[in-house]
């Protein structure tokens, strides 16, 4: 099931979404992994890439936890 889209009443440009625990501890890359909080995470780049209005990137962190990161993204106007 596909979460509902944010509506655009909720944004505006120069609105910044922040996401959190992007990387999964590096399983993002493994297209073979069907962990729903792995295909979930996909959705997630999936839905900032084809919302034009978004520019997003991902920051991957390593620490003591192992592989992290976050992502952020502006809506532009």
């Amino acid at each position: 099931m596909r979460p509902p889209a944010c509506p655009r009443s909720m944004s505006r440009p120069g609105t910044v979404i922040i996401g959190d625990n992007v990387v999964r501890g590096g399983k993002i890359k493994d297209s073979t992994d069907q962990d729903p909080s792995i295909q979930g995470m996909r959705q997630f780049y999936d839905r900032m890439s084809s919302e034009p209005r978004l520019t997003a990137t991902a920051v991957q962190t390593v620490g003591s936890k192992g592989w992290d990161g976050f992502s952020i993204a502006i809506v532009n106007g």
